[in-house]
């Protein structure tokens, strides 16, 4: 779902139970809190440098939460991921070479990024 575009953020309102927010650039949690259900909970791992902005209703509309989590352990990134394996939870990524690193980072100024990327080590 593409949160830029109004008609596929409304088709997901008060939809979701958690919602893994992984964002470190300025954004609005006010329009993840509307996405979801009554007693949800929005969980922050990523660390915008400026400070969050949250209008009270969205939090009080629905007894929503907010969570956050620093970066887990070894034992705890096998959790997460024997849980997505078994669950069939994936993700988009592009894969990118290392000698490729300053254009990933250039493109990445311009915005010119749709999916994480990830570094093949294979071509360290």
């Amino acid at each position: 779902m593409v949160t830029t575009d109004e008609a596929q953020v409304t088709t997901v309102k008060n939809t979701f139970d958690f919602i893994i927010d992984t964002v470190s650039a300025k954004h609005d949690l006010n329009l993840y809190l509307g996405m979801l259900k009554t007693n949800g909970t929005l969980i922050c791992v990523g660390a915008p440098a400026e400070p969050y902005q949250i209008h009270a209703f969205s939090l009080l509309a629905g007894n929503k939460t907010i969570a956050g989590s620093g970066a887990g352990g070894l034992p705890q990134t096998q959790e997460m991921l024997d849980f997505c394996a078994e669950h069939n939870i994936t993700s988009d990524i592009e894969l990118i070479d290392m000698a490729n690193i300053h254009d990933a980072f250039d493109r990445m100024v311009k915005g010119d990024v749709r999916y994480r990327f990830v570094i093949d080590l294979a071509t360290l």
